[in-house]
C-alpha cells in the first residue's frame, strides 16, 4: 500500500504522517510507502522501522510525475493556503487550493483510467464553508445538510473543491471522502496566516513567556478542535467503508468533525485558572474588523450525528484541551503554569 500525505511538513501533516508511521497500517493493511509531499522543506521526518518514507519537497503541480510514478492506494491531501492569505490574494488562494487539487484528481483519474487502484482520496474541508448571510441565515445547530453560503474566498475555495471531489467520486475517478475541520487549537510552533490563528496564539504565546493579542470580542463563540481529535477524525473518515449503520462512511456528504463550543473569554479564563494571572495578562484585546467578519461569520454550534456515527466525540472541554498542550509540548512554556 502506498499512501500519500501533501502539505506533509505542516502541524497537521507532520502529526498524521507521525501518527501512520508509528501504526504501520491503514485500514488493517500494512502501508508499504508513506510518501510525504510538501513545498516547504523540513529537516526531519517520520521513520519507524518497516514504513519506508519517501520525501517530494517542491510544487505538488511540478511533482505529480514523482508522486504518481507507482500506484497510489490512499491520498490525504492537506496541503492548502489558508484563510487570511487567500482573502488577501485571490490568485493565490485559487492556485494553492482549486488548481492543485483538481491536478490531484486529474492524475488520480488517469491512474484509475488506466486500470490502476481507485485512489482513496481525504480531503481536509473547512467549516468556513458554512456562513451566515442576512437572506439565508444559519440554524441553531449546523449539520451537513445546512446549505454552506461561504463568507470567505477561502471557504468558496473549499466548497469548489468538496464539489469536484464529489463528482469525481460519482464517476467512479475517485473515492473521495472530506473531513471538515473544525479550528484547531491549540497549534504549538509560529503562527500561521490563518484568521483563526489568534486562536492558538493567546494560549501559546502566554504560555511561553511572550505577548499576544485577541482581535475579537472575547464573547465570540467558536467551534475547537483539539490536534490529537483532528487526527483521529481525518483517519476515521479516511478508514471507513462505505455502507449504512454506524460505523460506515453513508453517503456523499461530507463529514464536519466534531466540534467543542467555547467563547474566548472562556478560554482566556481557563488560561488564567491553569497558568495563573501572570500568564493571562499577557493578553491584550486590540478588535481587527476583519479577523471578526471572517471568524465570526462562521457556525460554533454543531449537529454531530454524522461523526458520532462513526465513533467520533468532540474534547471535553478547553481544559482538556489545554492540559494536552501541556502534555504534549513542555518544551512550550516558558514556565510551569499555576
Amino acid at each position: 500500500m502506498r499512501v500519500v500525505v501533501t502539505g506533509a511538513s505542516g502541524f497537521l501533516g507532520r502529526l498524521l504522517a507521525g501518527t501512520l508511521s508509528r501504526a504501520g497500517t491503514f485500514a488493517g493493511r500494512e502501508i508499504g510507502t508513506l510518501v510525504l509531499v510538501d513545498r516547504v522543506a523540513w529537516t526531519e521526518h517520520p521513520q519507524e522501522p518497516g514504513v519506508p518514507v519517501q520525501v517530494v519537497h517542491g510544487e505538488l503541480v511540478e511533482h505529480l510525475d514523482t508522486v504518481f510514478a507507482e500506484p497510489v492506494d490512499v491520498l490525504f491531501h492537506l496541503a492548502a493556503a489558508v484563510s487570511a492569505e487567500c482573502e488577501a490574494d485571490f490568485d493565490l488562494g485559487m492556485r494553492a487550493n482549486v488548481d492543485v487539487t483538481r491536478a490531484l484528481l486529474e492524475a488520480a483519474r488517469a491512474q484509475s483510467g488506466a486500470g490502476g487502484p481507485v485512489v482513496r482520496m481525504l480531503f481536509a474541508g473547512s467549516i468556513a464553508v458554512y456562513g451566515s448571510h442576512p437572506a439565508l441565515s444559519l440554524p441553531p445547530a449546523v449539520s451537513e445538510t445546512t446549505v454552506p453560503v461561504p463568507r470567505s474566498s477561502y471557504g468558496t475555495q473549499k466548497l469548489m473543491c468538496e464539489h469536484l471531489i464529489a463528482d469525481c467520486t460519482r464517476r467512479g475517478f475517485v473515492d473521495g471522502r472530506v473531513a471538515r475541520l473544525m479550528t484547531v487549537a491549540v497549534r504549538p510552533g509560529r503562527p500561521n496566516a490563518a484568521a483563526s490563528g489568534f486562536l492558538s496564539g493567546i494560549v501559546r504565546e502566554p504560555l511561553a513567556g511572550l505577548p499576544a493579542v485577541c482581535p475579537v470580542d472575547p464573547g465570540l463563540t467558536v467551534a475547537l478542535s483539539s490536534p490529537r481529535r483532528t487526527v483521529e477524525g481525518i483517519l476515521r473518515v479516511a478508514e471507513a467503508e462505505r455502507g449504512t449503520g454506524p460505523g460506515y462512511l453513508e453517503g456523499p456528504l461530507p463529514v464536519n468533525l466534531p466540534a467543542l463550543t467555547v467563547s474566548v473569554a472562556d478560554m482566556l479564563a481557563t488560561l488564567r485558572q491553569v497558568a495563573g494571572d501572570t500568564v493571562a495578562d499577557r493578553v491584550t484585546l486590540a478588535r481587527d474588523p476583519a479577523v471578526e467578519a471572517i471568524v465570526g461569520s462562521w457556525p460554533a454550534v454543531f449537529d454531530h450525528r454524522r461523526a458520532a456515527a462513526l465513533g467520533l466525540r468532540p474534547d471535553a472541554s478547553f481544559r482538556s484541551v489545554l492540559d494536552d498542550y501541556l502534555t504534549d509540548h513542555p518544551e512550550a512554556v516558558a514556565a510551569p503554569p499555576g
